[in-house]
């Protein structure tokens, strides 16, 4: 199975770019956008521990705890696997949710180490405040070259916000996915096969992180 390199890009920088950098807000942030300011916050001070430099399996660890609260990943895969959710099986959704949940990790520490300098600027958050979802507007800045704008449609799950998608300039991160995953299931891939290659690519990243971003993994 290979992913397409734009969609290996854009889940590196929409990953880094939901969850680092400084931040620009001239009022006092809402709920949802106080998760992504914590979460970053927390991330920047933990990954510059030394035992966390050239480990690349323990930061992945580690990034996984930090993430994983503020992610809906069972909606995330619910909705990446699209109309395939339906005709999986309740191991085969286990299974898919837990390699794509590694993909996604595994990458946002890689773009972590790749990209520096981002602030983020919050946009006013629209809605009357009792919505259970919302898009949080930001604009990532960065010396020398054009805002771009990254939004977060976000969920409430009980007292909690947490993320579901990431739109760059417009295009999302699930849609991207659930294309990529759909072709292949159309072209004669299993769900079966689609998840050991998955699990397949996410331990080669793991244990070879240099060989993996050379080969787009």
């Amino acid at each position: 199975m290979s992913f397409p390199r734009s969609v290996h890009w854009f889940l590196s920088v929409s990953f880094f770019l939901a969850f680092a950098g400084g931040v620009n807000a001239a009022d006092p942030l809402d709920a949802p956008q106080q998760v992504i300011q914590q979460t970053a916050n927390q991330l920047q001070v933990s990954l510059q521990k030394p035992e966390y430099k050239g480990n690349f399996a323990k930061a992945t660890t580690l990034v996984d705890q930090i993430i994983n609260p503020h992610v809906d990943f069972d909606r995330v895969s619910m909705l990446v696997l699209g109309k395939n959710f339906k005709t999986a099986t309740q191991d085969q959704r286990d299974r898919f949710k837990k390699e794509f949940r590694l993909l996604l990790v595994r990458t946002y520490t890689t773009a972590f180490t790749e990209y520096s300098d981002w602030k983020i600027n919050y946009l006013p958050l629209e809605g009357d405040g009792n919505d259970k979802k919302v898009m949080v507007k930001t604009e990532i800045l960065q010396s020398g070259g054009k805002p771009v704008a990254v939004n977060y449609r976000m969920i409430q799950d009980g007292a909690e916000w947490k993320v579901y998608d990431i739109l760059i300039e417009g295009v999302s991160l699930l849609q991207n996915y659930r294309t990529s995953f759909n072709d292949q299931i159309e072209q004669g891939e299993t769900i079966d096969q689609l998840i050991g290659n998955l699990a397949e690519r996410n331990a080669s990243a793991l244990s070879d992180p240099e060989g993996a971003k050379k080969e787009g993994l």
